[in-house]
């Protein structure tokens, strides 16, 4: 919530005629803690563009971004990890596992033209591994050949690290790094900490002088109250409705940026007065260090009807 001083700053610059802040200042601001004209705000989908050339993801992220107006432009990344010729697990390091993706990444950075800050998204190495094979297969692996699959997130983990250290020199203000398994009925704290939390490291490691590295913790029993302490990551972000942590209480476990606010899963039934409820009571328990998003996608199929009520309340619209 504005401060006294906040909303004299912001009532003075609107008697100057200042020009509203750019999505990058009020990111900005948010990363320091200070006031800006209003909470800087972002909302992404998956557009199921996986099988198409990089011009035709660029395309349909910065078509999103000028449509719908967002302060940070969360990056798709839904290109596979290369297969190897033979089993699943007997991975090579990659030094550019996703050349599409970067491609994307550079067309993406032209077209901002520096006006806003873009993260890129990147699945932990468990999440990559599940893919390669199957959920089931991993948790095979990891019974009957512990080492062999230690070998192969290790693999994955550092060619991760390669992408995100191209992500970064190709424009991206850092990383989205989405880690779905540290959470109770996929993984106990003890087998997170020993197959996933040194890889899902390392990535972060590979870029952490970026200013806008981001840790999305996915899910409903996520073990959220490791990661607010130690991990080097400007914000976090996490769903406050499918978790049940309320925005104040991970405020006073985390002194970063907090992502979150919006129930991602009921967003195309929400109107606009729910979106302004949900707003102002996640903004009030984050402070200023808060940026309005929701704790996941929101639905693919969502119209742009429906994307554009929160555009509306956002920019004090609504109608």
């Amino acid at each position: 919530m504005f401060s006294r001083r906040g909303f004299l700053y912001l009532a003075a610059a609107a008697a100057r005629g200042a020009a509203p802040m750019t999505g990058k200042q009020r990111v900005d601001r948010a990363l320091k803690g200070q006031d800006a004209d209003r909470t800087p705000f972002s909302f992404w989908h998956h557009f199921g563009l996986e099988k198409l050339p990089a011009e035709k993801h660029a395309q349909a992220t910065l078509d999103f971004h000028n449509t719908f107006h967002t302060d940070l432009v969360k990056v798709m990344s839904d290109y596979p990890f290369p297969k190897p010729a033979g089993e699943w697990y007997e991975l090579k390091v990659l030094n550019n596992p996703f050349p599409e993706q970067l491609r994307a990444l550079e067309l993406i950075s032209e077209g901002l033209k520096g006006e806003s800050y873009f993260v890129e998204t990147i699945f932990n190495p468990w999440n990559v591994a599940e893919k390669l094979s199957s959920p089931a297969e991993v948790l095979r692996l990891k019974q009957e050949n512990p080492k062999a699959l230690e070998a192969a997130l290790e693999a994955i983990a550092e060619s991760e690290a390669s992408h995100a250290r191209k992500a970064v020199a190709a424009g991206a203000a850092g990383i989205f790094l989405a880690i779905a398994n540290a959470q109770d009925g996929i993984m106990t704290p003890e087998d997170y900490g020993k197959f996933s939390e040194p890889f899902d490291r390392l990535i972060l490691d590979a870029v952490n002088e970026a200013p806008l590295n981001i840790l999305h913790l996915h899910g409903d029993r996520v073990y959220l109250d490791r990661f607010v302490k130690v991990w080097q990551a400007a914000a976090i972000n996490y769903s406050n409705f499918a978790t049940g942590k309320s925005v104040a209480a991970m405020r006073s476990l985390y002194a970063g940026v907090l992502m979150t606010g919006l129930d991602e899963v009921n967003f195309r039934k929400l109107s606009e007065a729910d979106l302004q409820k949900q707003w102002d009571a996640a903004r009030q328990a984050a402070g200023k260090k808060f940026i309005l998003t929701p704790g996941c996608s929101v639905p693919n199929d969502s119209t742009d009807e429906e994307l554009m009520r929160l555009v509306k309340v956002v920019a004090g619209t609504r109608s």
